[in-house]
């Protein structure tokens, strides 16, 4: 039977701006995203009939329908009939309900992987489009790397290869932060400066925070970079999660090139430019918060998504 063992890498955004309401109902945003290599590692297995089998080492990671892996593997049936069944094996790295797209790069995992099960040949740009029926950032998590995100985040322009960047993930294990209601407390508090109309949106585009970010990263100015961090989303979730607001200070505190919330959070991230200023900073951390519900990782910019796992 055929088997394919598939890298799953997480994501960060070093941006995120929301720049109005679309027709669907969705945010128009414009982000900066980024692939580290935190990752998670999906096996999949070829299984006879229409089967689909999901097992996971993390107890709180769903195992039916509502997993986006398993949904993945639905779509994929659904647009190529009869080429069988598969046994997805997820080994969860990524902390779950942290903003790190960890549901998002499985489900990419398992669309790239039944690509080359079942000897498909789609494109990369096929695998992103079926992606983006399923989730906003899983387009993002199929191509990785650094890269431009706008519309719902399913438009994507590469940017150049930061993957000489390190970063220090911090996450509370026994908080997260809903996604969904982020964006709609947003859209309450701040809906009345939203960019109306298309050409209004186009202009904020032009003229918002990602401007100076993106000159920063086209030239790989890893000294610019971390000034330029930017996410709206901090305006509403900070207040409501003083720990997320006291773990940023406190990043800034013992010193960072720079930090900042990932999306919608409630993971924070230090930026530096070595492993061993990145190690130093996470023994630093730990030893002044002192609080076993923090959990920190140090881990490496990387330049691509979801990554065949080599023999």
């Amino acid at each position: 039977m055929q088997t394919y063992t598939l890298i799953a890498p997480a994501k960060i955004n070093l941006l995120l701006e929301i720049i109005g309401d679309r027709p669907d109902g969705f945010h128009e945003l414009v982000m900066v995203m980024q692939s580290v290599d935190l990752a998670d590692i999906i096996d999949l297995k070829a299984l006879p009939n229409d089967q689909i089998q999901l097992h996971c080492n993390h107890p709180d990671v769903p195992l039916d329908a509502s997993n986006l892996a398993h949904r993945a593997a639905v779509l994929m049936q659904k647009h190529f009939p009869d080429r069988g069944g598969v046994e997805i094996i997820i080994q969860k790295n990524i902390p779950i309900g942290a903003g790190l797209a960890g549901g998002s790069t499985d489900a990419a995992a398992v669309l790239v992987g039944l690509d080359l099960m079942w000897n498909l040949g789609l494109t990369q740009s096929e695998l992103q489009e079926l992606g983006a029926t399923l989730g906003s950032d899983i387009p993002f998590c199929v191509l990785g790397g650094t890269a431009l995100a706008m519309g719902r985040g399913e438009d994507l322009t590469p940017l150049p290869n930061l993957d000489q960047l390190y970063a220090v993930l911090a996450k509370y294990r026994s908080l997260s932060v809903s996604t969904p209601w982020a964006y709609k407390t947003y859209r309450q508090q701040f809906g009345e400066t939203y960019a109306q109309t298309p050409e209004a949106q186009e202009q904020r585009r032009r003229e918002g925070p990602s401007v100076p970010l993106l000159t920063a990263v086209n030239h790989k100015d890893t000294a610019q970079i971390p000034q330029y961090l930017y996410n709206d989303l901090e305006r509403v979730v900070l207040p409501q999660h003083p720990k997320v607001s006291a773990l940023r200070k406190k990043f800034k505190q013992v010193g960072c090139l720079g930090t900042m919330m990932s999306g919608s959070g409630p993971t924070v991230f230090a930026l530096t430019k070595t492993q061993a200023e990145a190690e130093a900073l996470k023994t630093q951390l730990q030893a002044v918060m002192g609080d076993p519900d923090l959990e920190l990782w140090v881990t490496q910019f990387c330049g691509s998504g979801i990554q065949l796992e080599s023999a």
